[in-house]
């Protein structure tokens, strides 16, 4: 897979990006103690590493203050950080979804030859949404695939993974629009990451006006 000739894909400036965290974690990040741990879990929307919502504050607190599958948040809290996105698997840009489609048929082609049923994405036990498929094994094996062939055959590695996400419930009858549609970004080399922040409020009293 040869993907350094691609000159016009994905963002070539800095982008904003939150993350629901407890305050305590993210005061330790600001202050350097500790740096951001990447997401390892088989169900993870974009494989493997670190993730922000893309420019989404308010989805970053809501995901803090209401998590999924994990204990609760004591002190929801949001991190900020500004990043680039280097080489990216840009799932809003047809080259890259082809690449996935790709990972898909090898996928299931060597699980075929060991008689290995495929990974199946699937709903949050007990959710009462059983179409919102938050348990993502099938994609996230399959991205992870992808990330294998390149390091295998000595491809340039895909520093981040992005996707558009259309989730949750149309905002009314016959919308297009979704309540929870979002910009997700998967950071897995941490030199993408050029600072953190810790996001401020909106000054309600600024005027044009001098």
């Amino acid at each position: 897979m040869n993907n350094s000739s691609i000159i016009y894909s994905s963002d070539s400036g800095l982008l904003l990006g939150f993350h629901g965290c407890d305050q305590s974690i993210r005061d330790q990040i600001i202050s350097g103690q500790a740096m951001m741990k990447a997401s390892h879990n088989n169900y993870d929307w974009l494989g493997s590493g670190m993730y922000f919502w893309q420019n989404n504050y308010h989805r970053a607190i809501s995901f803090a203050k209401n998590p999924q599958g994990k204990k609760k948040i004591k002190f929801p809290a949001v991190l900020g950080a500004v990043f680039s996105l280097g080489n990216c698997l840009d799932l809003t840009d047809q080259y890259y979804i082809e690449h996935v489609k790709e990972s898909y048929i090898f996928l299931t082609e060597t699980l075929k030859k060991t008689n290995t049923a495929l990974p199946k994405n699937r709903p949050a036990p007990g959710s009462p949404n059983p179409q919102d498929k938050v348990l993502r094994e099938l994609d996230c094996n399959v991205i992870e695939t992808l990330h294998q062939r390149m390091e295998k055959i000595r491809a340039i590695p895909f520093d981040t993974v992005r996707c558009v996400f259309i989730e949750g419930n149309p905002i009314y009858e016959d919308s297009g629009f979704y309540d929870q549609t979002h910009i997700q970004v998967c950071i897995r080399n941490p030199n993408c990451i050029k600072g953190f922040f810790v996001p401020r409020h909106e000054d309600s009293n600024w005027s044009s006006a001098a």
